[in-house]
């Protein structure tokens, strides 16, 4: 928090200022010619101490070796003082939980829920509050029957959220039509202490997804032994049993962008005990801050966090500033933003651990290899997120020939598309040390995304 941060500061300042003015005050008289602070040494005393510097909890002390009794009481009673002082400095999350219940008590829904993207301990009492945000998927079959199926469990990233889906009850894939995947909170939070699977809730629909022929027209991305994965835009991933093709999972991976708006402030249409979805929660329209004296305006300052992960799993993850665009590089309706080039070896990232996507269900679980979540948040020259998503992406051989000559090994190419840009991506295995490294890895900005954004004309 900023005022810790504040505390901190000033406890450092007055550590240092204690340091510097500790041998004034506790040196006999210097002689005239010798200033306090001289670096030669001073005159051997039996009173005269020697003092070190040393860091400790981010405040600088002074530390006597050889003192007088009267001097380290002084320094005894100074230091009973300051953690004193320490020890009575508020700090929310040193507070009782139900001090903290009653402090959440106070706000309304859409805080406790952002609230509870602090840390685990807020997030556990934000829930004992207002039952906290889940998420459901609704399956419809061809006449119209609603499947529900709760959440069976999460995982929060550095950027997003998975959410599991799996069990036994599962509806047959062939007589399903859509999957509607939604956010679900308490319609009364005042009188719900938790959650009632039953009880009234209100739903506001992210996204919809067509089950029709889900094998014939959907792109399988991997398989192992037991399940074969099936990639659903946006963020979707499905998981069907090699025997029988029956659902095994559903997963979805939820960036954390606008996500609290678009979990609670969906569209419903309220119908007898039912609710019904008709439209997502749309973000506010952009309006554009113009820029007449920069003739690059919009090609630079642009800023990138991407994380790689899978079940808990993170392969890489990593922050990189100050991309670009040359107005030479805008071709095919495209700005390209190199963020490692293929060139420069000093930028290649290797990633860590065996790379799959790992899943589980009640009896089975298992790693689908060159499978995972990729989670990319770019922000503008004024940090204001430009392009943000998560979604599942895969490896897959490459067909073109290495013109790599300091790695020797299989290449493999990455691809991620939408309607507001590329990722494009290069990965070489290495042998020796038995892992994937990134030697390339350019972004495509869509030149109308980027005119909308800024008020070009690109």
């Amino acid at each position: 928090m900023a005022t810790g941060r504040g505390w901190i500061l000033q406890q450092h300042s007055l550590g240092l200022a204690w340091a510097a003015a500790a041998p004034q005050r506790l040196a006999p008289p210097a002689l005239p010619s010798r200033s306090p602070l001289s670096s030669a040494a001073p005159p051997p005393g039996p009173d005269r101490g020697s003092f070190a510097l040393s860091k400790r909890s981010g405040i600088f002390t002074a530390m006597s070796a050889k003192l007088s009794e009267t001097q380290n009481i002084c320094i005894q009673r100074h230091y009973q003082k300051t953690s004193m002082k320490s020890k009575s400095c508020p700090c929310i999350e040193s507070m009782p939980s139900e001090i903290l219940l009653k402090i959440f008590s106070y706000l309304d829904a859409v805080s406790l829920l952002c609230i509870g993207c602090v840390n685990k301990r807020f997030y556990h009492l934000a829930s004992d509050k207002t039952c906290s945000l889940n998420w459901v998927i609704v399956l419809k079959d061809r006449n119209g029957k609603e499947h529900v199926m709760e959440q069976v469990d999460i995982s929060f990233n550095d950027t997003s959220v998975t959410v599991f889906w799996y069990g036994t009850n599962w509806p047959c894939l062939d007589t399903l039509s859509t999957l509607e995947l939604c956010g679900v909170t308490p319609l009364l939070l005042d009188q719900c202490k938790v959650p009632p699977k039953n009880g009234p809730r209100r739903r506001s629909l992210i996204a919809e997804f067509n089950l029709t022929n889900l094998t014939k027209v959907t792109t399988m991305i991997g398989s192992d032994m037991l399940v074969q994965l099936f990639h659903l835009n946006p963020g979707l991933l499905v998981g069907l049993w090699k025997k029988g093709n029956g659902i095994a999972f559903v997963t979805a991976s939820l960036h954390h962008h606008q996500l609290i708006e678009r979990s609670t402030l969906g569209s419903a249409t309220m119908l007898k005990e039912h609710f019904i979805w008709r439209r997502q929660y749309i973000l506010p329209p952009h309006k554009p801050i113009l820029d007449d004296v920069d003739p690059e305006y919009g090609l630079h300052g642009y800023q990138l966090h991407i994380d790689m992960h899978s079940g808990g799993h993170t392969y890489m993850c990593g922050t990189f500033r100050n991309l670009f665009c040359r107005k030479d590089y805008i071709q095919n309706g495209y700005l390209r933003l190199t963020v490692i080039s293929l060139k420069n070896n000093s930028q290649h990232l290797p990633l860590a651990g065996k790379v799959g996507f790992f899943w589980r269900t009640d009896v089975f679980k298992g790693s689908i290899q060159n499978c995972y979540m990729m989670d990319v948040t770019l922000l503008d020259e004024t940090e204001k997120p430009f392009w943000c998503f998560s979604a599942p992406v895969y490896m897959k051989l490459s067909s073109k020939a290495s013109c790599l000559y300091d790695y020797m090994g299989q290449n493999y190419d990455l691809n991620y598309v939408d309607s507001e840009g590329k990722v494009h991506i290069e990965l070489v295995w290495v042998e020796e040390t038995k892992e994937y490294y990134i030697v390339n890895l350019v972004l495509y900005l869509s030149t109308e995304k980027v005119n909308r954004w800024f008020g070009t004309k690109y």
